[in-house]
């Protein structure tokens, strides 16, 4: 039996497939901890690991706690991105790491599992490997390590076909001096736990760790020949609402018209503005059926539905995927995957976080198309939607990433990185006077 922390941001996006890990580890007999925010804590003790709550510094509610920073939503691209990656990512490191060094002192462990945005564990990798548990990233968005073949993360540019690794190398020193002030903020809290700055750009401490795990394909994944050695595809593992209950409406998905479903996730879904809105405006005189998710925010809520539309909070997706011709959605990561393991052809809109990214990926992949546009009008929406429903390329693109998904190792894939790395001899308590590396 191994003794493993995992470790979350209290973002829905990023705890969410975690939780699938949780409960996997625990099944098969491991000791589990799992650090994030308070608003995870049942969630976090349904699936039988043992809750570890984050201190305020680092705690949030990720359904309102961007709002409490109203100059955020006049910001776009680079600019957004940066105000993320200090508020989000980078103020709340220092407090996650000395979370994780509380919890090992308390009890030593083998393995610290952490998302991306979890910069605690990056820290963690100051210490000498004989001095800490193995530590590992779980790729719940889209590979961020950086790379001569990829821009940097953030940007939503795929692979150039001309000049690529030149344009890379441009655009790094430009990203570099517009995310200077998060940057400088992980260097201060960096130095203030190991006396010295960040070695390396925080999206790329994966490429530190002992190993990196990433939930999709390759084929849904730029090519790096720099890529580390122990980079592995386990493919998408978590569940996207597939215990919700059937709606009254379900048996007009009789085949009769085609199904388009479109969805904001359940956090970037308080504007319907944004995708939802436009989408059943857009689609309100094609024969087609408009199914929509609120992701969890009252029906009534929603603007005024066409005849053509029927909606519901939440919707079984292993039932609905299949009757479904186009998925459109505003970019969420875990959403995209799990449309795909069923082959269906994404449209997906603009937007902050990791959207640009996975955007970029579903054009550069060809299973769908994007609107860079966070709030895409309507006739660009009826535009990109048909043409991915009527072009046979986007599903056949699709359903060949679906094919590769369907003998992806998935939770194997982890447990066997992960019983590999433990089996090294470590001390598993570190203490705060480890020598630096």
């Amino acid at each position: 039996m191994a003794s493993i922390i995992i470790a979350s941001i209290p973002a829905h996006g990023h705890v969410t497939p975690l939780l699938t890990v949780a409960e996997q580890f625990v099944t098969r007999g491991d000791d589990v901890r799992f650090v994030t925010g308070s608003r995870f804590a049942e969630k976090v003790a349904a699936t039988g690991a043992t809750y570890v709550p984050l201190p305020a510094e680092a705690d949030f509610d990720d359904r309102s706690h961007l709002a409490s920073f109203p100059e955020r939503a006049k910001l776009k691209g680079v600019k957004a991105m940066a105000f993320d990656f200090e508020h989000v990512f980078a103020r709340p490191a220092k407090a996650q790491y000395e979370t994780l060094m509380a919890t090992l002192a308390a009890r030593p462990a083998d393995a610290v599992l952490a998302e991306p945005a979890f910069l605690g564990a990056a820290f963690m990798l100051e210490h000498q490997r004989s001095e800490r548990p193995a530590v590992v990233m779980l790729g719940v968005i889209p590979l961020c390590i950086d790379s001569v073949d990829c821009a940097p993360f953030g940007l939503g540019l795929p692979p150039a076909r001309v000049l690529n690794r030149r344009r890379n190398v441009a655009l790094a020193s430009v990203n570099r001096l517009m995310l200077r002030r998060p940057y400088q903020v992980i260097d201060d809290l960096h130095r203030e736990v190991h006396g010295t700055g960040m070695p390396f750009t925080f999206p790329d401490w994966g490429s530190r760790a002992d190993a990196l795990v990433q939930f999709t394909v390759p084929s849904f994944e730029y090519p790096r020949s720099d890529a580390p050695q122990e980079l592995h595809f386990a493919g998408p593992l978590s569940a996207t609402g597939s215990q919700a209950s059937l709606p009254e409406w379900w048996a007009d998905l009789d085949g009769s018209r085609p199904v388009v479903h479109v969805t904001q996730g359940t956090i970037a879904n308080v504007d319907y503005g944004q995708v939802i809105a436009p989408t059943l405006r857009a689609l309100a005189g094609e024969d087609v059926l408009v199914v929509v998710s609120t992701g969890g925010r009252p029906l009534d809520t929603l603007p005024p539905l066409p005849a053509n539309a029927r909606a519901a909070t939440y919707l079984p997706y292993d039932e609905l995927l299949p009757r479904t011709a186009v998925y459109v959605t505003n970019g969420g990561y875990g959403g995209v995957q799990y449309a795909l393991r069923y082959g269906v052809p994404i449209v997906a809109t603009g937007g902050k976080e990791d959207k640009p990214e996975v955007g970029a990926r579903v054009t550069w992949s060809g299973v769908g198309r994007r609107i860079r546009s966070e709030r895409p009008t309507p006739p660009a929406l009826r535009r990109d939607i048909l043409a991915v429903f009527h072009q046979p390329n986007y599903r056949q693109a699709s359903q060949r990433v679906a094919a590769e998904m369907a003998v992806a190792p998935g939770f194997a894939c982890l447990a066997d990185v992960v019983d590999r790395l433990v089996a090294i001899p470590t001390r598993s308590a570190p203490e705060n006077t480890v020598t630096p590396r």
